[in-house]
């Protein structure tokens, strides 16, 4: 299931009708919250745009208060709260800031998509990490031993980092395989969740 979140909306519906910048934390609590809510309305196992393209300032506070704090709940190598995948949309440089800096501050990462559809993985990734997830972004999907083919490393240590992005939520295992989050070659809103 493909969901859409337009955080502008949010941050009307839970601080100011008028309002479209993204300053203070409580602001940016409130606006997590927001997301929250509507995230537990649709399921255990998801993905997610979260759409910033209408949002005019973002601070770090607010940054760290949704992206942060956001993926901290749905992302973890440890035991993530359920299988939600995040795809962030309408990140304008002025964002750009604010956003990579929480996210090394939290050693995370995402995956961000620009109008042209052609997508970014940000954040913390180890060269090796990175490497993985842009050959089953060339693919679309993917296995193990693509990625061991095209990197130059065991089919077992491939595995290991396919899975531990799959643990961060930067790629969807779906049947026997991978689907990198904002693939070009497999759009997103054409991946299925429920296979």
């Amino acid at each position: 299931m493909i969901n859409h979140i337009d955080v502008s909306s949010m941050l009307r519906k839970s601080v100011c009708e008028l309002y479209s910048n993204l300053v203070t934390r409580p602001t940016g609590a409130a606006v997590r919250c927001e997301i929250e809510q509507e995230l537990d309305r649709i399921g255990d196992r998801a993905l997610t745009v979260i759409d910033f393209s209408h949002v005019g300032l973002l601070d770090f506070s607010c940054a760290d208060e949704i992206v942060a704090k956001l993926l901290l709940q749905y992302v973890s190598i440890d035991t993530p709260r359920r299988e939600v995948y995040f795809l962030f949309r309408g990140i304008s440089e002025s964002h750009m800031d604010a956003i990579e800096t929480v996210l090394e501050r939290h050693k995370l990462a995402l995956v961000t998509q620009h109008p042209d559809g052609q997508s970014r993985l940000i954040g913390i990734v180890d060269v090796d990490h990175r490497r993985a997830w842009e050959v089953i972004c060339q693919l679309g999907a993917g296995a193990s031993a693509d990625v061991a083919n095209a990197t130059g490393v065991s089919r077992e240590e491939a595995e290991r980092t396919l899975d531990n992005l799959w643990r961060r939520r930067l790629v969807i295992r779906h049947d026997d395989g991978y689907v990198a989050v904002g693939s070009a070659t497999a759009p997103v809103e054409n991946t299925r969740l429920d296979a």
